[in-house]
Parts: C-alpha cells; sequence; structure tokens
C-alpha cells in the first residue's frame, strides 16, 4: 500500500486572468489548496499560480478548478514554442485602452449636457441616454463581470460598488426617462441646490454612471500599465546571452544557434564576443569582463582550465571553450530564475481603495437596503422610497475615489522624470514608508564602474608626465579594459602619445614594445621579473599600498629599469558621500553589498561614510543578504545596477534601479534613477512617501465627501444637483490636491 511520501508530486506555474484585486488571488489559492496534496501561492502583482500537485490530479484539473472560481487560468508555452508565442504576445492593456478612448468621447458630452443648462436643448437627455449606454454597458463590462464573480464568492470590492453604482445611477435614468417624468419635452436640470424630498421620478444620472466608468477605467488602465513589468525581467535577462555560436566540428569552425549548443561541444570566442555558454577554458588566455554577473570590477585574468561563464564579454585573446551547462542549468538561467522566485516572493500589497471598500461596501448596500425598506414601510411610496435608495448607492460610488490613485501617481511620477525618478506603479510607494534599511551595490552605483587612472608613482630621476607618455602609448595599442584607463588617463595629462613600434600582448602578463628608443614594459610584476628587472623599495612600497587598498598596480619599465607604478581603480561617484549622508538623514541605514573582495569594499565604503560591508557575495547570495535582513525585522531597499543585483532588487521590499545600469536591474527594480546620481535615491524616497501620504488623504477625502451626504440621501433629501456638485466637488479637490506634488524639489540643489 503507498503511504503519502511514496506519491510523487508534480510543480506547474499557472497563468491566471481576470483577477481584480489581491482578494482574488487570495480565492483561487483557498481553492486550490482546499484539493488533497495540491500547495498553491497565488500572486497578483505577477498573476501567476505555482502549484505543487500529486499525480492523483492533472494540471488540466487544476485550470478547471480556477475557471470554476470565476477567472481564467493557462498552462506554461511549451520550450521550443516559447520564442514565437513572445512575438505573438498582445499587450494585455490593449483592450482596457480601448474602453478607455471610447468612453471619454462618449462621456464628456454626457457630462456637459448635465452641468450646464445652457445645452439642454430638447430632447437632450435622449442624447446624454444615447452616448451614456454604451458607456455603461460595454465600458463598464469589466466591473459589472468582477461584481457578479465576487457576488458567487460571497465577496464584496471595490467593483461591486462600482457595478451596483453605476447601475443604479444608469437604470434609474431609465425609469425616469420611460416611466417618470424626465423623458418629457423641455426637461432641464435646473442649477439649484437646495435640500427636499422628492419622488425622484423626473430626475436622471446617466452622467454619474458614464463618469464613474470613465474615471475607474483611467485608474485601472494606468495600473495595468505599470504591472507588465513582471515578465520583463525575465526576458531582459535571457536576451543578454550570446544568440550564435562558433562550433568546431572535425577540426572547423561551423556557426550554430546557442540552442542547439550540447554538453561537451567545443566552441571558439573571439576577442570582443560574449562566451556562448558556462564552460571550461581548453586553449588560450584572456580577460574576461564579468562585471554584469560578479560585480567585480576589474576584468578577471583566464587560462587553460578555468571555468567561465555564460554571456560574459571576452576582453582579450582567442579563446576555445568546451561547453559544461546549457540551457537552464547555465547561471544565466539559475539568475533568470532567482529574479523570477524573488518577484513571485514579494508581498502582495492590497490596494487601498480595496482594503477601505471590504467594509464599506457592505455597509452601504445594507444602507441602501435599509432606506428601501424604511420609506416603504413609513408609507411614503414606493417612487419615493426608491428615490432614497437609489441615492444612497449613487452617492456612495465615488468618481473622486477612481481618481484618487491615478492623478497623484501621474503628478507624481511626472515630477519624478522631471528630476531623474522614473516609479513603477502605486503598489511600490507603500514600502517607501517603512523602509529602515538601504543595501547599496558597489560597483556602477557609489562608484563609477570604469576603470580609471589615479595615481601615478615615478622612480627618482623620472618625471610621472615620462612614464604616462611610453606607458600610455603602449597601452593604446592594447584592448584590455585597464590598458584603456590607462591610455585615457595618459592621453588626458600629457595629451598626443608617440607611435609604438613592434608591440606585443603578453596575454596574461602585459605588454611589450618600442617607443621612439625605449624598449617598455607594461604589465604584473611576473612579466618584469622574466625580463630580470628588479622594483626598488619605493616602487614596491607604492605597489603594496595600491593592492592593500583593493586597486590594480601596473608597473612600467624601459631600457631595463623599473620606472614607476600606474594605479587603475574603480573611483567614487563624487556624488556619493553627499548621497550616503541624505538617505541617513532619512533615517536609513546604509549597507554596502558588492562581489568585489573585502579590501575594495573597505576602502569604498570608509570614503563615502558607510559602516556596514558585506563583500565577496555571488548573486544567489546577495539575494541570501537581503532575505536575512528581511528575517531579522528590516524593511529593505536595494539600489543597484547589474545583472547579478536583479534578483535581489526584485527580492527587496524596494528595489531602486541605476539607469546607466542593465536593462536587466531596471526591469525588475521598483524604482528607476535614471541620472545614475545615487543623490537620486535620496529623492526618489521622499518623493514616493510624498506621494504615498498624497494618495491616502486623496482617498479619504474621496470617501468623506461622500459618507458626509449618505444621511442626507437616506432621508430622501438629496436632489441631483447636491450630488453633482459633491461628485464634481470631491473630483476638483482629490485633482488639487495631486497638483502639490509639481512643487516638490529636489534635495540636491543643483537639480531643477
Amino acid at each position: 500500500m503507498a503511504t503519502a511520501a511514496d506519491v510523487r508530486t508534480s510543480r506547474i506555474e499557472l497563468s491566471i486572468g481576470g483577477m481584480t484585486c489581491a482578494s482574488c488571488a487570495a480565492r483561487i489559492e483557498r481553492k486550490l489548496n482546499k484539493l488533497d496534496g495540491v500547495q498553491a501561492s497565488v500572486n497578483y502583482a505577477t498573476e501567476k499560480a505555482r502549484v505543487s500537485f500529486p499525480e492523483t490530479f492533472t494540471a488540466e484539473e487544476l485550470v478547471k478548478v480556477v475557471e470554476n472560481t470565476g477567472y481564467t487560468a493557462e498552462l506554461p508555452a511549451p520550450p521550443q514554442a516559447a520564442g514565437s508565442a513572445e512575438k505573438a504576445e498582445e499587450d494585455p492593456t490593449r483592450t482596457l485602452r480601448q474602453r478607455l478612448i471610447t468612453s471619454i468621447v462618449l462621456t464628456v458630452p454626457v457630462i456637459a449636457l448635465a452641468m450646464i443648462p445652457a445645452l439642454q436643448f430638447t430632447h437632450w437627455q435622449w442624447l446624454s441616454l444615447t452616448l451614456a449606454a454604451p458607456v455603461v454597458v460595454w465600458a463598464a463590462w469589466p466591473f459589472h463581470k468582477a461584481a457578479w464573480t465576487n457576488l458567487r464568492h460571497g465577496a464584496a470590492t471595490m467593483d461591486t460598488l462600482i457595478s451596483i453604482g453605476v447601475a443604479a445611477a444608469f437604470l434609474w435614468s431609465l425609469y425616469a426617462l420611460f416611466l417618470g417624468t424626465a423623458g418629457t419635452p423641455g426637461m432641464t436640470h435646473a442649477f439649484e441646490l437646495t435640500v427636499q424630498r422628492m419622488s425622484g421620478a423626473g430626475n436622471i444620472y446617466l452622467e454619474v454612471a458614464a463618469g464613474v466608468t470613465t474615471f475607474i477605467l483611467a485608474g485601472r488602465y494606468f495600473e495595468a500599465r505599470s504591472k507588465r513589468r513582471a515578465g520583463a525581467a525575465l526576458r531582459a535577462l535571457l536576451e543578454l546571452g550570446a544568440k550564435e555560436v562558433a562550433v568546431l566540428r572535425d577540426g572547423r569552425e561551423q556557426r550554430i544557434s546557442v540552442d542547439d549548443l550540447k554538453v561537451g561541444d567545443r566552441f571558439v570566442v573571439r576577442p570582443g564576443e560574449k562566451i556562448a555558454t558556462d564552460g571550461v577554458i581548453e586553449e588560450g588566455s584572456s580577460a574576461i569582463d564579468a562585471s554584469m554577473l560578479t560585480g567585480e570590477s576589474v576584468p578577471v585574468e583566464v587560462e587553460a582550465g578555468d571555468t567561465v561563464v555564460g554571456a560574459t564579454v571576452n576582453a582579450g585573446g582567442r579563446l576555445v571553450v568546451r561547453a559544461t551547462r546549457i540551457g537552464a542549468d547555465t547561471q544565466l538561467a539559475q539568475m533568470a530564475k532567482l529574479v523570477e522566485d524573488a518577484q513571485g516572493g514579494k508581498a502582495e500589497i492590497q490596494r487601498l481603495a480595496d482594503r477601505v471598500s471590504a467594509v464599506f461596501v457592505p455597509i452601504v448596500i445594507a444602507l441602501a437596503v435599509g432606506t428601501l425598506a424604511f420609506w416603504l414601510g413609513a408609507g411614503s411610496g414606493v417612487s419615493a422610497a426608491f428615490t432614497a435608495a437609489v441615492a444612497v448607492l449613487i452617492i456612495a460610488c465615488p468618481c473622486a475615489l477612481g481618481l484618487a490613485t491615478p492623478t497623484a501617481l501621474l503628478v507624481g511620477t511626472g515630477r519624478g522624470a522631471q528630476l531623474g525618478i522614473l516609479i513603477k506603479g502605486p503598489e511600490v510607494l507603500e514600502s517607501t514608508r517603512r523602509v529602515d534599511t538601504v543595501v547599496l551595490d558597489k560597483t556602477g552605483t557609489v562608484t563609477s564602474g570604469q576603470m580609471s587612472l589615479v595615481e601615478v608613482h615615478a622612480a627618482d630621476g623620472v618625471t610621472e608626465d615620462e612614464v604616462l607618455r611610453l606607458a600610455g602609448a603602449l597601452e593604446h595599442a592594447s584592448e584590455h579594459p585597464i590598458a584603456k584607463a590607462i591610455a585615457t588617463g595618459a592621453t588626458d595629462r600629457v595629451g598626443d602619445l608617440p607611435v609604438v613600434e613592434d608591440f606585443r600582448n603578453l596575454e596574461g602578463l602585459g605588454v611589450q614594445g618600442v617607443v621612439g628608443e625605449h624598449a617598455v614594459l607594461v604589465g604584473r610584476e611576473r612579466l618584469l621579473q622574466e625580463w630580470s628587472v628588479r622594483l626598488s623599495e619605493e616602487l614596491i612600497a607604492a605597489k603594496e599600498e595600491a593592492e592593500d587598498k583593493g586597486r590594480t598596480a601596473v608597473l612600467v619599465a624601459w631600457d631595463g629599469e623599473a620606472r614607476g607604478v600606474l594605479v587603475v581603480a574603480d573611483t567614487v561617484k563624487p556624488t556619493s558621500a553627499e548621497a550616503i549622508a541624505g538617505l541617513r538623514g532619512l533615517g536609513l541605514r546604509p549597507v554596502l553589498l558588492t562581489g568585489d573582495n573585502e579590501a575594495v569594499a573597505r576602502a569604498v565604503a570608509a570614503e563615502v561614510g558607510i559602516d556596514e560591508v558585506i563583500a565577496e557575495v555571488l548573486p544567489q547570495d546577495k539575494v541570501d543578504v537581503v532575505k536575512r535582513l528581511q528575517s531579522e525585522g528590516r524593511v529593505v531597499a536595494m539600489v543597484g545596477d547589474g545583472v547579478n543585483d536583479a534578483a535581489a532588487l526584485a527580492q527587496a521590499d524596494l528595489g531602486l534601479a541605476m539607469g546607466t545600469g542593465t536593462d536587466v536591474a531596471i526591469e525588475a527594480s521598483d524604482l528607476t534613477l535614471v541620472r545614475g546620481d545615487l543623490r537620486a535615491a535620496v529623492d526618489a524616497i521622499r518623493l514616493s512617501r510624498r506621494t504615498l501620504s498624497t494618495i491616502k488623504g486623496n482617498l479619504f477625502w474621496a470617501f468623506a465627501y461622500n459618507v458626509a451626504a449618505l444621511p442626507l440621501a437616506a432621508l430622501g433629501l438629496l436632489n441631483p444637483m447636491i450630488a453633482g456638485a459633491a461628485m464634481a466637488f470631491s473630483s476638483v479637490f482629490v485633482v488639487s490636491n495631486s497638483l502639490r506634488l509639481r512643487g516638490f524639489r529636489s534635495a540636491n540643489k543643483q537639480t531643477v
């Protein structure tokens, strides 16, 4: 007899459609977890469900369960179809955009006719009905569908309130037009703000029904656009890899697709090319630029027997590599999985409006039913009772609520863009208020990410300019990143460089050649030793001091004598120290996190004023560090720029990517700092906190106006003009409050 331990389980990721709020995700999760042996986790932000299930179930059965819950589910596409599926993928916001544009075109004249008596010509109400009907029925269909789904499961969300309010306004308008007196030729809405009991048979609320639909659609559209980033991070990661590879077959090179590469294949990597996949070098030596994967600012010298990682760049000589891992087993693919896991594991932040509506909606519905019952029992007549009940539903459906989040977000993000800050969406703002720790990547974030010449030490009897002129001339002929840094520094200091003759690149050691009348050597100490050139005590001290700081020391010799030491390093950005001070001023604790060595990290941290340093970490370790800090109760912001930071950016409570970094880091982050200036991180957190507080203020007043008017509606004292005025005034207030964000100023005086 098989035990529970004998039952094999499978894992699958389903794409879920139709969710409108975090409670939808929770509902699907509960349904799946009720199945025996099934464990499911549904993420509203990424619209994915990760399901572990026993062999007693099939994937199709799981899809059926989701569909029976009222949502859609799709199985993952097979690998070979992934590329074509990606190309054929439609913009998920296209339908929403079409509904929004149609609504705006039709709703503007409806509102104008209702609010401006001078435009109310004979039979104007029938034109309003013709224009409003498509908005209420077609454009608002997603709200009606979601409300019906929620009703079937005994739940109430913002969609429920929107649907009921829109439907109530529209159906009552139909009653007033066809059975009441509102359809009479020459009917007008007089601009009177009176409080009196009425039957309501002569009032129409078409502008309310159409206006609410349009405003809420606008909010949903901007939210949907911001949610598309989840898959983009993974696509950007996989785009980093090489597309073709030169494989050695029968001693000849043959170019094939990377997808056709097999473990054990030998392939050629020329200077400047990306390494196709993870492997071991069999022939040649070179320098590999692995900064995007490891964070090390200095290219890594490799030779036969060393391992290399796919998607890193060969900066030096020709290599022959034997493939050891391909496809999903490569480090790049594993990093893509890390990003996906980190995004999937993010806390599902419910929209503030949904949280409030979870309590507000049932109360309003109960109040409307109670109002209807009271007036019927009081003998006021069916028309007056329904008027009061419908007025409760209409005034409780605030169009300002649809503007609360998108207007503040649009103004805040617009001002942010002027300051070099891109905010991905409303869901990221809540984290900024609670963040207490900021983890900073070193390379490209605190530092420039590029090697540059920082010091020149000349031996006795030789000038620094002479060392730079001869060494710079030789390095100018090399493609090595350190050589480029020296050549650039030399050109900046001494101008034009002399011509080199008999140039030779000694892989792994340095370069040699003839400059004028001098035979020059530039490179490692081992190169000078091979030519029996000894260093003076002064130059040895300079070399050791540079290496103690984690910098790269390059030795220069000519005519058989050591003449100087050139120090190359990834320099700290001039604004980084100011930025760290600004972060501390916001109550944040800075932590330097890097894949570089301890000495380099400590030197950089001391220069900018950071006390806590975590060095020599791999990409997966960066994620673990963020998780560890979170497990200690800290709310973590992560600032980075490289592929190696992408998973940690996604895992952090708030991810900030430098705009000068890779697309992968930018896609995996919540905020992007376009300028590449760390001071923008200070402004980003300040602006996000200000925007969040504005959204909260908007939500409060959007509800407050309507809650204040509810008693009048319940008493049957609310005429259409008061309802319209309250609706318009709350909307104007919300927009005006949001526009205050345009006055946000950067803490950096140099920024406008």
